[in-house]
């Protein structure tokens, strides 16, 4: 009797070996087969935008370097969660991958009511990019350094305007982040366009913004808009000659921008690799490197676990500027 126990106990060892060993061999076949088909990036950005160029170059490079198919599609609205929604109404396998940047870590606080939770849902691959914005002025408001603009906008409560290209844009989060460090009151203006909001800065219908580089590194060379600062903690190549917030006494206001790729929740943990393993190669690339450059941004890379302690920092921080703030949907 214990002779055909212990027979059927090895038994037992031996196909939960041999079952191990088949699924273990299966995972990694489909790790080394990925990516076997079409892979589509979704950007939750409009196409031209500083995420959708960026997430451009590196589909291209991908495509070049790993010899993989991969397109982008643009899906725009509700504060960057409607690309999200696409992301997750398809398969956890790798073939769709969200494009994800700063916005959409204050999506939580400004809609409660999204489908989906960004630490929960979603898995983080890499971070691709950073990026600063620069705080410009209409040549008319008499504001030379962050201090001045300050000073001015105390002096007129509610009087000054800051312009965005739309709600929960970056240019209106750290607009709203700016009045609360500074203790100071002036009227966001949204626009649908975000040429309309440069538009109307350069009119002087509004009065200041937060703004990436891109946009504006010609309009500050010809004195069409002043720049007061910029929110790195580090000058940026592009505007040497303006300083940061820091140098000007004010490091909480210190903001970055990014862009980084996550996929559906459940994806094999060997594909995740595989993806961050070759968009950290596309970002050590020097053609990327200067194509992130003409937009104002440094490549990033790092790990999946690097990136997602990012975005929980991230949906932290801005929870607590939307509820100090108090802005709401629509404002």
């Amino acid at each position: 009797m214990a002779m055909v126990q212990r027979f059927r106990a090895t038994k037992f060892v031996t196909l939960s070996l041999l079952t191990a060993t088949f699924l273990a061999s299966v995972h990694e076949a489909g790790a080394q087969q990925y990516p076997s088909r079409l892979i589509t990036i979704v950007v939750p950005s409009p196409p031209s935008t500083p995420p959708d160029i960026i997430t451009r170059v590196i589909a291209a490079e991908l495509s070049e370097s790993e010899g993989w198919q991969v397109v982008v599609e643009n899906r725009v609205g509700a504060v960057q969660t409607l690309g999200g929604s696409e992301v997750l109404r398809r398969p956890a396998d790798g073939y769709a991958i969200y494009a994800m940047s700063l916005p959409v870590s204050a999506a939580p606080a400004l809609l409660p009511s999204i489908p989906f939770g960004l630490e929960t849902d979603f898995a983080p691959v890499i971070k691709v990019s950073t990026s600063y914005n620069v705080l410009v002025v209409n040549p008319s408001v008499p504001a030379k350094s962050v201090s001045d603009l300050v000073a001015i906008i105390k002096e007129k409560p509610d009087k000054l305007t800051f312009s965005s290209g739309g709600f929960g844009t970056p240019a209106h989060l750290v607009g709203e982040m700016f009045k609360l460090q500074t203790a100071t009151r002036a009227t966001h203006v949204p626009y649908n366009q975000f040429s309309q909001a440069i538009g109307d800065l350069l009119n002087g219908t509004n009065h200041f913004m937060f703004i990436t580089t891109l946009p504006v590194v010609d309009l500050i060379a010809t004195g069409k808009l002043r720049a007061l600062a910029v929110t790195g903690p580090k000058r940026i190549a592009a505007l040497a000659d303006v300083p940061t917030v820091v140098e000007q006494g004010f490091p909480n206001l210190t903001v970055e921008d990014w862009v980084g790729f996550a996929v559906k929740s459940g994806m094999p943990n060997d594909v995740v690799s595989r993806l961050n393993e070759a968009i950290n190669k596309a970002l050590s690339k020097p053609k990327v490197r200067e194509a992130f450059a003409r937009v104002g941004a440094e490549p990033a890379g790092g790990t999946p676990l690097a990136y997602g302690e990012l975005i929980r920092s991230q949906v932290t921080h801005w929870a607590k500027v939307v509820k100090d703030s108090g802005i709401k949907m629509g404002q």
